[in-house]
């Protein structure tokens, strides 16, 4: 009877179970506050990288002067310099660094596999040979028509290729190679394929066609005109809604998909649908600035050191972090060497294959601890 007392006489506060699951839940608390900070963190570097962008070049100006020539206030130079050169580079940066690490977030989930990004389903090899197409053939065929065939073919081109990459792995999926190592291997071919289509088309170029062809692989956000941008930001804008509004598929994909699907997930509808849109949204972001590297591997990387691999807070991480980190880019690309700018494409290389190496470092040091 006393014994029974006692147990009665325990408050549900005190009781081993509930404490336990109050500390989960605190931990949780703290864990989703520290992401939103991180995110916010991320927002304003972000920000403060566009100020910066916008202030720096052949001519420098004050940050206050170059807020207000974004009005319209000040003198008529520099408001043109502003808004017609500085601007649209560094909306296109954003939207092109939100896309591309947004896409590699995406991939990296549903093909289960931490290295994935465009280049894994063959989406810039596929529009590297449309531009390739492009420029050394059907310009050619109307160069004494008048028509002016410019950079908008090459994008329109380049888009199709790599459309044509992401048709091509869904048809196999449709197939059923659905498993993510089918879907890998599948890119990995068409990849090798356009690769091998791109060197044979450039063996029979000219040194003039050839060069464009080189140019437009380095990479270059200052080509883009506003209604590409305005078409990049919008497939951008549809992929991180289709995206965010899976976060929680995506989640449970991190398990593995014989867990996903027991916990309800349609695993081969999501990683059929995730492809295809991070698919899209990579072709219309390398299709109007070509070959960006590494911007769709890293950031989400990064990303996950901030906010871990909580999709809700993953996915807004990487899209801010991209754009921070093509914004960086671009900078260093235009104050390297000025009034010289470095392929972009060149330079998110360089920063970030060291950065990846000591990000795979870090990894294998906190596994082996």
């Amino acid at each position: 009877m006393v014994k029974s007392h006692k147990h009665a006489c325990i408050q549900p506060s005190e009781h081993p179970a509930v404490q336990s699951a109050l500390r989960i839940q605190v931990s949780q608390r703290r864990i989703e506050l520290r992401s939103r900070i991180s995110i916010v963190t991320m927002l304003v570097v972000c920000v403060v990288v566009a100020i910066v962008s916008l202030t720096c070049g052949v001519q420098n100006l004050g940050p206050i002067e170059s807020v207000m020539a974004l009005f319209g206030v000040g003198d008529t130079q520099i408001v043109m310099t502003i808004c017609s050169i500085r601007l649209p580079r560094i909306i296109c940066a954003i939207f092109a660094g939100a896309g591309l690490a947004l896409a590699g977030a995406a991939l990296q989930s549903v093909l289960e596999n931490p290295l994935a990004s465009a280049s894994t389903v063959g989406i810039s090899q596929g529009a590297v040979f449309g531009a390739t197409l492009a420029i050394l053939f059907v310009a050619p065929l109307f160069a004494g028509t008048g028509a002016d065939v410019g950079m908008g073919t090459v994008a329109i081109f380049a888009f199709a290729g790599a459309m044509v990459s992401s048709l091509v792995v869904l048809l196999f999926s449709r197939f059923g190679f659905t498993s993510p190592e089918s879907i890998i291997l599948v890119g990995v071919a068409l990849s090798s394929l356009w690769a091998g289509a791109s060197t044979i088309l450039q063996y029979f170029s000219d040194d003039l066609a050839l060069t464009k062809v080189i140019f437009w692989q380095f990479g270059d956000i200052g080509r883009a005109t506003w209604a590409q941008i305005a078409f990049m930001g919008f497939m951008c804008g549809l992929g991180a809604a289709y995206f965010f509004f899976n976060r929680w598929n995506y989640n449970a994909l991190q398990n593995g998909g014989h867990i996903a699907g027991g916990l309800g997930v349609s695993v081969n509808r999501t990683r059929n649908l995730g492809v295809a849109v991070a698919s899209l949204v990579a072709a219309s972001v390398v299709s109007f600035v070509g070959l960006i590297s590494f911007i769709g591997l890293i950031a989400p990387h990064i990303a996950r050191r901030f906010v871990g691999n909580d999709y809700r807070y993953l996915l807004p991480a990487s899209l801010v972090l991209g754009s921070a980190i093509m914004l960086a880019s671009d900078l260093i690309a235009r104050l390297v060497i000025s009034p010289v700018i470095l392929p972009i494409g060149a330079i998110t290389s360089f920063l970030g294959a060291p950065l990846f190496l000591y990000l795979l470092y870090r990894g294998h040091k906190r596994s082996r601890a």
